[in-house]
């Protein structure tokens, strides 16, 4: 398993936007505002692991389903690292709806099933058949229904109405934007955009995060 191969090069191109910037980015510790965001894991924990992503992302959807767990298991679980999800909604119209629409699941109804709303749109993203779902209020009320209550979905949507999640979103596109994001999935480790290939540099990454602390 540390060694897998998580990027797979020749198909990321799918979400990445324009042509990748020269930047000195990953060579510096970038200032990130961690401030109301949603995260995973021990809120002491020395590392942070930030995912830029998009629900529309089909590499994000492959990162939420095979890398996450790995995270979990090795860092999160053991208290090394926190994991952050941030957005980066840039692939459609939808994204941005989704994206608008997590961020309003997670100040109406919590952490927790803010986190698992989001496991479950990574693993909606497409039918049965393999056509593409798209997200629309329609859709995303579906979603929520299995992890939260009638009253606690029309709480969401009422708060969704009311444009409740802009700010939260203005402040993910802002810092990607900042930070020089342009694709997705993008992984920043202790303010310090990873570049690695495989779970042993992931793994090291942390490690040097966690000793500079």
């Amino acid at each position: 398993m540390s060694k897998k191969i998580f990027w797979i090069v020749g198909i990321i191109a799918v979400c990445i936007i324009g042509i990748i910037l020269l930047t000195d980015v990953s060579q510096e510790t970038a200032e990130i505002d961690y401030e109301n965001q949603p995260f995973m894991g021990d809120e002491n924990a020395p590392v942070e692991i930030i995912e830029f992503g998009d629900y529309k992302c089909p590499h994000c959807g492959e990162f939420n389903s095979s890398m996450v767990p790995y995270i979990k298991e090795e860092f999160i679980d053991t208290g090394k690292a926190k994991f952050y999800f941030m957005n980066y909604s840039f692939i459609a119209v939808d994204s941005t709806t989704a994206a608008l629409f997590a961020e309003t699941v997670y100040q109406e109804l919590g952490n927790e099933v803010f986190w698992e709303f989001h496991d479950l749109l990574f693993a909606n993203q497409t039918t049965a058949d393999g056509k593409e779902n798209f997200m629309d209020e329609t859709f995303l009320k579906a979603v929520l229904s299995k992890v939260a209550s009638e009253e606690e979905v029309e709480q969401v949507v009422q708060a969704f109405s009311d444009n409740q999640g802009d700010a939260s979103l203005d402040k993910d596109m802002e810092m990607a934007n900042n930070l020089g994001v342009n694709s997705t999935p993008t992984i920043f480790i202790g303010g310090k955009k990873f570049e690695g290939m495989t779970t042993d540099d992931f793994a090291e990454m942390v490690e040097e995060a966690s000793n500079d602390q």
